[in-house]
């Protein structure tokens, strides 16, 4: 009698198991529906299922580019400075976005954070500067300190604390907490625990996020000279503006070998830091 009631407790066991899974699986696949729904809606509201529009548009697009063959490299020379400042921009706006991040990062993680009211402010901050398009800033950067590589930095600096700040809080959020509660028992301050206990377990993945971020910046940062901001865009956009197609792609070509560039840099970088 207890082996057969033994038995009729793991096949119900069984039965609620599979139950279960069979309503995990349901659950998911009602989740899939409906993402695949909201994004067809997305879809057909911004014209993507306009196929007469899509096809009178894209032979125009195959004409703008043959237009750009082949490239005008004459003034090749007048390239390499806004293609520094472009370079340096993005490195200094990088700079600028790491160090306003590392301090606001610590007050935006749950595990480091003095008090709830200063999570939530730290939160606050790094969710208002990432909602505004670098593009934006670089405009009212332009209007306040005028024409040059300074607004763009602090356009592309200032955007990128949003960005950096929550990576960098989320990774202090996934440290382990024995090392952190070890330089706590241990009578360390503050700072000696941030120190000891959470920046050599999250220093790989800031040097991640770093690079990372680099490597977005340096990209932004060639359209930013179409703001007024300087760089190799400035150059982009007169040629835009003068309809030198072939010059466009020559200068697009070379921000094309720019960016294989600094990905390949970025990612021996990385692997250093790792």
């Amino acid at each position: 009698m207890t082996e057969v009631a033994t038995a009729n407790m793991l096949k119900k066991s069984m039965d609620d198991l599979l139950r279960e899974e069979q309503h995990g699986r349901r659950f998911v696949t009602l989740q899939i529906a409906l993402v695949a729904i909201v994004i067809l809606l997305c879809f057909w509201a911004t014209g993507m299922f306009d196929l007469l529009r899509l096809s009178e548009g894209l032979p125009a697009i195959g004409v703008l580019g043959a237009e750009m063959f082949p490239p005008d490299f004459t003034r090749w020379q007048f390239w390499i400075m806004p293609m520094i400042d472009t370079i340096t921009m993005s490195v200094a706006g990088t700079a600028l976005a790491v160090l306003f991040s590392l301090p606001l990062a610590f007050l935006a993680a749950r595990n480091t954070a003095p008090s709830i009211f200063v999570f939530g402010f730290g939160r606050m901050i790094l969710n208002a500067l990432r909602s505004i398009p670098e593009l934006i800033m670089g405009i009212i950067f332009v209007a306040a300190v005028g024409f040059g590589l300074l607004p763009g930095v602090l356009a592309l600096g200032l955007h990128s604390v949003g960005m950096v700040g929550k990576f960098f809080a989320e990774a202090i959020e996934h440290a382990h907490p024995a090392p952190i509660e070890a330089a706590s028992a241990s009578g360390a301050t503050s700072f000696q625990v941030i120190t000891h206990g959470v920046m050599p377990q999250v220093f790989a993945q800031f040097a991640d996020v770093t690079m990372y971020r680099w490597e977005y910046n340096f990209r932004a940062s060639t359209v930013m000279g179409m703001v007024g901001a300087g760089g190799i865009g400035t150059e982009l956009i007169g040629s835009l503006r003068l309809l030198d197609y072939p010059q466009v792609g020559a200068i697009l070509i070379v921000i094309l070998v720019a960016v294989a560039i600094v990905d390949g840099l970025s990612g021996l970088l990385r692997h250093k830091f790792q």
